[in-house]
């Protein structure tokens, strides 16, 4: 470095999702707290529906990136978190969504976007867990950060109408589960950590890293970010008041005898079903499937919030 020259200032990738409407100029936020923190001009790249956040995170690293901010929903926070996953270059949080659940389970403020963007420049960081799911038919590897599922779950996010999400935000989820609590389930064989612990008919299986869903409803009561574990689900409602026996379940946490709710935690998780059904990551549709293996890798992104 010669007398003259000055060290490179350091900047920000803001990887943000057009299609979610905020009142804020995200833009005008960035530009300011990065001025005003003696950062460089914010590196501005925008999702595709062909392309929502991989190409984009991917672009942020090759420029430089020191910091790279999702800006978006738990999508866009996924795809993401893909690429840094396993890296050095920490990533923040512009919650823009309609769940937010991530944002949420770390005890952010969704609606305090000019503390999230100070946060993701200047705050503190910590390592998160995050989970590899692998397909096959179609053979597929996706990362996720908050949960996965398959059954029920999965159908809700598929036939979640999107007109009534933009108007009344999460509630339209509670419309999409109630119009498909008739419904029949499929006999799956479920191995936690090498062991078959369920081999029988179910309606929906969920597997978390984070603890609240939807509504600060708390499907995984033991479930952390940073705790090297997975939480399993496995609802299975028999008869006709099986969904209240579920309910029930989940209240006592699945400590009562009834088997319509049951619970487990490990470290990897396989789930096999007689025949294809819905597939969700972070609250995303990904299509049907009948065969998934999820891993979870402790500590293997940084965020800084």
């Amino acid at each position: 470095m010669t007398a003259n020259s000055s060290p490179a200032l350091k900047r920000a990738a803001i990887i943000v999702n057009p299609a979610k409407p905020v009142d804020v100029d995200v833009r005008a936020l960035a530009a300011k707290h990065c001025s005003g923190n003696g950062w460089g001009e914010p590196i501005w790249l925008e999702t595709t529906k062909e392309d929502p956040g991989v190409g984009q995170a991917q672009e942020a690293l090759e420029q430089g990136a020191d910091v790279v901010i999702a800006a978006g929903g738990d999508g866009t926070v996924r795809c993401v978190a893909e690429v840094l996953a396993g890296g050095d270059v920490p990533m923040g949080l512009l919650p823009f969504g309609t769940g937010n659940l991530l944002a949420r389970n770390l005890g952010m403020d969704v609606t305090d976007f000019d503390g999230a963007m100070a946060g993701a420049l200047a705050g503190t960081e910590r390592k998160i867990d995050v989970v590899r799911a692998r397909r096959n038919n179609p053979d597929k590897e996706q990362l996720f950060l908050v949960m996965a599922g398959v059954g029920y779950d999965a159908t809700i996010m598929a036939d979640t109408n999107e007109d009534l999400k933009d108007k009344v935000g999460w509630l339209a989820y509670v419309d999409a589960g109630i119009r498909n609590l008739p419904g029949k389930p499929v006999k799956a064989t479920i191995i936690v950590d090498g062991k078959d612990v369920v081999h029988r008919r179910v309606r929906s299986v969920m597997v978390g890293n984070c603890g609240k869903v939807q509504g600060g409803l708390e499907i995984f009561p033991d479930a952390k970010v940073d705790d090297g574990l997975l939480d399993v689900v496995v609802l299975a409602p028999r008869g006709r008041f099986g969904w209240f026996s579920v309910i029930a379940g989940m209240i006592v946490k699945g400590k009562g005898r009834d088997t319509s709710v049951e619970y487990f935690q490990g470290t990897s998780v396989e789930i096999t079903l007689e025949h294809n059904d819905d597939y969700q990551l972070d609250g995303d549709h990904e299509g049907e499937g009948k065969h998934v293996l999820m891993t979870l890798e402790p500590s293997a992104i940084t965020l800084r919030m």
